[in-house]
């Protein structure tokens, strides 16, 4: 598991296999809305349905900053 964090797009992104290739998420799970509403979560999937990764939008205000502290700086 990889974590990644673009502190100028507020994103980060949970990658839960080695690697993604830029043509494997074929299907993503948009919008899915984290409680108050201050951050979006979109799951990106492979062919099969398996789980690829997990992008996180507000970043910042959804995660814990030890979790951030952890990330990859992008």
């Amino acid at each position: 598991m990889k974590i990644t964090y673009d502190k100028e797009a507020g994103a980060a992104y949970v990658q839960l296999v080695d690697e993604v290739r830029d043509d494997e998420a074929s299907t993503q799970v948009h919008s899915i809305e984290t409680p108050g509403r201050k951050g979006e979560i979109i799951i990106d999937f492979d062919a099969e349905g398996r789980i690829l990764g997990v992008e996180i939008l507000g970043a910042k205000d959804v995660l814990r900053e030890e979790t951030l502290a952890l990330a990859e700086r992008l």
